[in-house]
């Protein structure tokens, strides 16, 4: 089966669009419980311990999890990330590897074969702003896999690139590096980088009418997404940004069907810490703090997403 096969199957088993980040931290204001720092000292024990208890307690509320590769090359735990891959596996979810690594011809390649070889991941995320060439490798090697290609990022400084205006003047020599447009219209960078994914997907097989080719939208831009939505109709959009990033449900009721289909919600810190915000639960009590969350975000999304 393909990884949206399978992601559309596990997300109607599951009544849940979810994805739970796991981005460990040993030493920031919000990081993983001292004691169990304390206890392991080794950080890929103490990171593979952490996500081991965060997935037993939240995998029958989610069908994904999304695990920052920089949170453990930082560490030097690799070994840590390829043993919650596989746990995460045994426990019946998949895994999207937010990498974002892609390059040109064999390189892009070589990422290709460690993401989903190496890292065994089941999707990962990709920079499209490199073009077709960066994607291809991927696309042909790896057809069952998952893509997530960035479109418009959550952080604030995006609008530095993906918001400027821009067109494609095909009779423009290369040489050309400013031109003057009259009375053509143009459109925002993250619009140009929406209509190229959407023409890369074109050809590509689709299950409830989406494929493996899914897009990358921040939670906290709900008109770009749905500008965006209108132009990438057969595309997954994975959403960061709910939660610590300030976003809510009716920030992107929009980017889903009728049948409750066309997006992945996912939360990081407010899942994986989410015994620092409530009262009740101890910092040995993190997994069942982040059972909690979770059946909580389900709850509210669940009442403006219905699965069907």
């Amino acid at each position: 089966m393909t990884f949206i096969e399978n992601l559309i199957e596990s997300i109607y088993e599951k009544k849940s669009i979810v994805s739970m980040g796991l981005d460990p931290s040993l030493e920031n204001e919000v990081h993983i419980p001292t004691y169990l720092i304390d206890e392991y000292k080794n950080p890929s024990k103490i990171i593979f311990e952490f996500n081991k208890t965060l997935i037993d307690n939240t995998y029958d509320l989610i069908p994904v999890i999304k695990p920052q590769i920089a949170f453990y090359e930082k560490y030097g735990a690799i070994s840590a990330l390829k043993d919650t891959i596989k746990y995460a596996h045994k426990n019946d979810l998949l895994v999207i590897l937010d990498s974002k690594r892609n390059d040109i011809g064999s390189t892009s390649k070589a990422y290709a074969d460690s993401t989903f070889n190496e890292y065994k991941a089941d999707a990962c995320t990709l920079n499209g702003y490199l073009g077709i060439d960066s994607i291809q490798p991927y696309l042909d090697t790896y057809p069952e896999k998952g893509l997530f290609i960035l479109v418009k990022t959550s952080n604030p400084s995006s609008k530095d690139f993906q918001d400027l205006f821009s067109i494609n003047l095909q009779d423009v020599a290369k040489t050309v590096t400013q031109a003057v447009v009259k009375n053509i219209t143009l459109e925002r960078n993250y619009m140009q980088m929406a209509r190229l994914v959407d023409l890369w997907g074109k050809n590509l097989s689709t299950f409830s009418n989406f494929n493996n080719l899914g897009i990358v939208v921040g939670a906290t831009f709900p008109e770009e997404l749905n500008a965006i939505r209108k132009v990438v109709k057969n595309a997954f959009i994975l959403m960061p940004g709910y939660g610590a990033q300030g976003a809510k449900m009716d920030n992107i009721i929009s980017c889903f069907n009728k049948q409750g289909l066309g997006g992945i919600i996912n939360s990081s810190r407010n899942v994986n810490y989410a015994y620092n915000n409530y009262k009740q639960f101890s910092p040995s009590q993190y997994g069942k703090a982040a059972r909690f969350e979770v059946e909580k975000m389900n709850r509210d999304v669940n009442k403006m997403v219905k699965l069907h």
